[in-house]
């Protein structure tokens, strides 16, 4: 029985719970009309549920990893595991052959050995699917007796709920902070077991990349590993040729929807401009590999540079400040809108004009929040890994020319991970390293775009 039916059920007991606590808490009432009690049935009823559902829950994902460890032990001790191979792959095939005829997701098996593994599966199946329905309903049938008798006109439950509802936001606060914590410690053992293979000093400082994953990896060519060349190459597109299309339109197109344009104009403006933010980067992929790199490669033969190729830095780059347009576009705007109006009416009395009171009072109050709207955008630029396949290539070149091929981090990631290569080679724990570098710029950039934008806040709120 699948977790979900487990869930299902819990929900139904829940429900059934909260039922039954609203009523008792309704009782109090009708039998003394005088009497007020501390809290209202709602939240009686819902102490009662949370006390149904949330143990169950915790045993349905306990249980979802305990049953097919118990399942396949049972099976191993059947009498049709006899002639079954003792380790191996061909054992594991056997037992995921006869499991999916078991469940009905197969016909038949491929192996005859495991013909005989197929009815003890479906024993073990029935009997623990039926073992964890009877417990999830104890659980629930436990949880909710014990909170049902608890409720009575002085207790107060509405704190036991809604100490309940903080604890689980907490929790789902601290989701996002043990992940990243995960991803960091993750990140750093690997890269460690990197740089005691490959000197940093190589990787930091290098200028070739060419890792081979067929060299020994006990004593690896550390100068196979310079990563300059993706270091300069992340941000020559991300950084300098994105940043060349973004900042200026962004920021254009923010003054005129704030200041010139018609409020109707605008409602329909704003929202079109904010789309580009959620297109696809394949998308955009396709559209620098298929337009852009052959416009740019035909104008540059057109002015005598015959050297020119349909993968160039300058195509992805040119795609990618297209891309992240919205993200200093709507910065940009809001901080804008944000400036006092005082601010505006004073530049205007003092005799200036609109240009002159966008240039001189509304763009330097609102320079943080846009310098924060140009930080996230630096920052997801340098990670986009798909128009740089598509359109910039994955060679690693040190070059100042944006016509030439170049590629960046997270493209030499991707591609050092879906390698077949051994997860001990100094080629494959090149990736983290790279990646690794990657996390602490990007978390730099976040921080300070954060801090000014606190900084933004605090002054005009």
């Amino acid at each position: 029985m699948s977790p979900i039916t487990l869930i299902l059920i819990a929900i139904g007991l829940g429900l059934a719970g909260w039922l039954a606590g609203r009523a008792k808490a309704w009782s109090f009432q009708k039998g003394n009309p005088d009497a007020r009690p501390v809290a209202r049935p709602t939240y009686h009823a819902w102490y009662v549920a949370i006390w149904i559902v949330v143990p169950v829950l915790a045993f349905v994902t306990l249980w979802s990893f305990i049953a097919p460890q118990l399942i396949t032990q049972s099976v191993l001790a059947s009498p049709g595991a006899q002639n079954l191979p003792a380790f191996g792959f061909e054992r594991d095939s056997w037992l995921a052959e006869a499991r999916a005829v078991a469940l009905g997701n197969a016909p038949g098996v491929f192996n005859a050995g495991a013909e005989p593994l197929i009815e003890p599966f479906r024993e073990a199946i029935g009997r623990y699917n039926l073992i964890g329905v009877v417990l999830t309903i104890m659980i629930a049938f436990a949880g909710g007796t014990f909170a049902f008798l608890r409720i009575r006109p002085d207790f107060t439950a509405r704190t036991r709920v809604e100490r309940t509802v903080m604890i689980v936001l907490l929790l789902a606060s601290l989701v996002a902070i043990l992940t990243t914590f995960g991803i960091f410690a993750s990140l750093v053992f690997e890269t460690y077991r990197f740089f005691s293979l490959v000197s940093p000093v190589d990787f930091f400082f290098g200028t070739f990349w060419g890792p081979d994953p067929m060299s020994s990896a006990d004593n690896p060519d550390g100068s196979r590993y310079g990563a300059i060349p993706l270091f300069w190459g992340t941000l020559f597109i991300g950084a300098i040729i994105a940043m060349i299309v973004a900042i200026p339109l962004g920021l254009m197109s923010a003054i005129y929807l704030t200041q010139y344009a018609d409020p109707r104009l605008r409602q329909w403006v704003k929202p079109a401009l904010e789309i580009l933010a959620g297109v696809p980067t394949v998308v955009y992929g396709y559209f620098a590999a298929l337009t852009v790199a052959p416009a740019i490669r035909d104008a540059a033969v057109a002015i005598g540079i015959s050297s020119a190729s349909t993968e160039s830095a300058l195509a992805a780059g040119v795609v990618m400040g297209v891309m992240i347009i919205p993200f200093v576009s709507s910065m940009a705007d809001d901080s804008i809108a944000a400036v006092p109006s005082a601010m505006r009416d004073g530049s205007y009395a003092m005799g200036a004009t609109k240009s002159e009171t966008i240039k001189k009072v509304l763009f330097p109050a609102a320079l943080p929040g846009i310098v924060a709207g140009i930080m996230l955008a630096v920052s997801r630029a340098i990670g986009e890994t798909m128009i740089v396949v598509m359109a910039a290539s994955t060679a690693a070149n040190l070059s100042a020319n944006p016509l030439d091929r170049m590629t960046t981090v997270t493209v030499q990631i991707v591609k050092l991970l879906t390698g077949e290569q051994s997860t001990d080679h100094p080629t494959y724990l090149s990736a983290f390293a790279l990646g690794f570098a990657l996390f602490l710029v990007t978390l730099v950039l976040n921080v300070i775009a954060l801090r000014v934008v606190k900084r933004f806040r605090e002054a005009y709120e």
